[in-house]
């Protein structure tokens, strides 16, 4: 007999729509397991049970479904708003921080149905390779909970894969909803900048970071989705988003590329992603090929240092005994950054861009794999070296998921087939700005032709 845990979202969203279940049912089921499991694998900070407990009652008493997700349980990133419930941001210095009002992103879950079940862990400020901080963590994997849950979302990956949550939003900037996807074998979406607005950021123009959500399927993905689109005057990215609907016509044609040509990638992921590779020309036509990056991540490492600095150097004059040394060397790394450093950057993060234009003249999607290792011991705190070879910096090895955000694609995520002694690994699935309907279709006929999906994890 299926678990109500083992449901996805739009399952269950169908289930107590129909009256088949209740939410109150859905809420206590995975409030069940989230007690079964979260003492060992601390993927949630905070957990609202009264709270979902008073909005599955409201869900149950209305005379029809409030929306899409009406009554299903979700998780939250600590790095979002959520009105009266503590947002922590992963830091001690907020850990009795209640915000007044919802981020939009969680306000338009809520005006969907979706009840917020609690605020899943992330690193402090989201920086950090490993899914842990001062206040929880380490996020384990629960897959072999020795190894990481990877950053910075990796909270809201294990929480989906685990069955706590059908569904969990997150963050991303350099590959945040995306490394923690392909560590835990879950699905997820990175959507075109400004596709889900954010009205309060402070530079209206970055699209560098985004929401995204992380689920077991494309179909949740596309729902969640779908009720967090839609534009916000306070958000200037907003404004211009269009939807790309169009089909692929006849057999699809796929780029594939194991590193961008510049991107460190270790061993065993190159032999994976080749076996995918192999897979994926049984249902298209395969082409290696790569937008030419040269400077990506030079220019990636400019532009991110330069937004940490600004977003937080003056912590580090006022608290820097209470940050975690991760936090304290991303603010260090933009204290010495010129405009011309920021503006030679954004001249070649320009060039990069046109060159994804360009390929996509050739091909339908671009695929790549989506982590550049394995998941690794908690104890590891950076990813340091590559099959030996020295990084230059703590966030190179995030090189072949940042080069994506860097021109601001669309990206999707899926879990590719594997065997069971075989650790989880994922692929990006890429296509132009506003062609999310792409990555959903395409998506959705790997799943189901080549069974690219989620595989439960053994839980004890």
């Amino acid at each position: 007999m299926t678990s109500i845990c083992d449901l996805t979202a739009t399952t269950l969203a169908r289930a107590i729509a129909s009256g088949e279940l209740s939410s109150r049912d859905a809420i206590e089921a995975h409030l069940a397991r989230i007690a079964e499991q979260d003492r060992q694998l601390a993927a949630f900070v905070t957990v609202d049970a009264e709270g979902a407990r008073r909005a599955a009652e409201i869900c149950d008493a209305a005379s029809a479904p409030v929306g899409p997700l009406h009554g299903v349980p979700v998780g939250i990133k600590d790095l979002t708003d959520t009105a009266g419930l503590a947002t922590t941001y992963g830091s001690v210095l907020f850990r009795d921080h209640l915000p007044a009002e919802d981020d939009l992103v969680v306000a338009r879950l809520r005006r969907a149905g979706a009840i917020i079940l609690g605020k899943t862990n992330t690193p402090e400020f989201g920086f950090g390779a490993v899914c842990t901080n001062k206040l929880c963590g380490p996020t384990r994997n629960p897959f072999n909970a020795a190894l990481t849950s990877g950053g910075s979302s990796g909270g809201s990956a294990v929480a989906v894969a685990a069955g706590m949550v059908p569904l969990a939003h997150g963050t991303d900037f350099g590959g945040s909803v995306r490394t923690p996807a392909s560590f835990c074998d879950v699905a997820s979406i990175r959507p075109t900048p400004g596709r889900v607005p954010s009205p309060r950021r402070p530079l209206g123009w970055d699209m560098l970071a985004t929401h995204g959500f992380l689920a077991r399927g494309v179909d949740d993905l596309e729902l969640a989705l779908s009720v967090c689109s839609g534009r916000d005057a306070n958000d200037p990215l907003s404004i211009g988003i269009t939807n790309d609907d169009r089909p692929i016509a006849g057999r699809p044609r796929i780029a594939v590329t194991p590193d961008f040509g510049i991107a460190p990638v270790s061993r065993d992921v190159r032999a994976r992603f080749a076996t995918a590779c192999e897979a994926l020309a049984g249902v298209a036509d395969v082409v290696p090929s790569s937008p030419d990056c040269s400077g990506a991540i030079e220019t990636f490492r400019t532009l991110r240092a330069a937004h940490v600095a600004s977003s937080y150097g003056e912590l580090l004059s006022t608290r820097r005994a209470e940050l975690t040394p991760t936090v304290i060397w991303n603010i260090e790394a933009g204290a010495k950054l010129s405009a011309e450093d920021y503006l030679n950057a954004e001249r070649r993060r320009t060039a990069i861009y046109r060159s994804f234009c360009e390929l996509f003249t050739r091909a339908d999607v671009l695929v790549a794999p989506a982590a550049s290792v394995f998941p690794w011991p908690n104890e590891i705190s950076d990813v340091t070296a590559i099959d030996g070879t020295a990084l230059e910096t703590p966030i190179d090895y995030l090189a072949v998921t940042f080069i994506v955000s860097l021109v601001g694609f669309p990206v999707l995520t899926l879990p590719v087939r594997r065997n069971v002694s075989e650790l989880p690994f994922g692929i990006q699935i890429i296509a132009p700005p506003g062609c999310e309907p792409r990555l959903f279709a395409f998506g959705r006929m790997i799943e189901n032709e080549l069974g690219f999906s989620h595989r439960r994890p053994k839980l004890p």
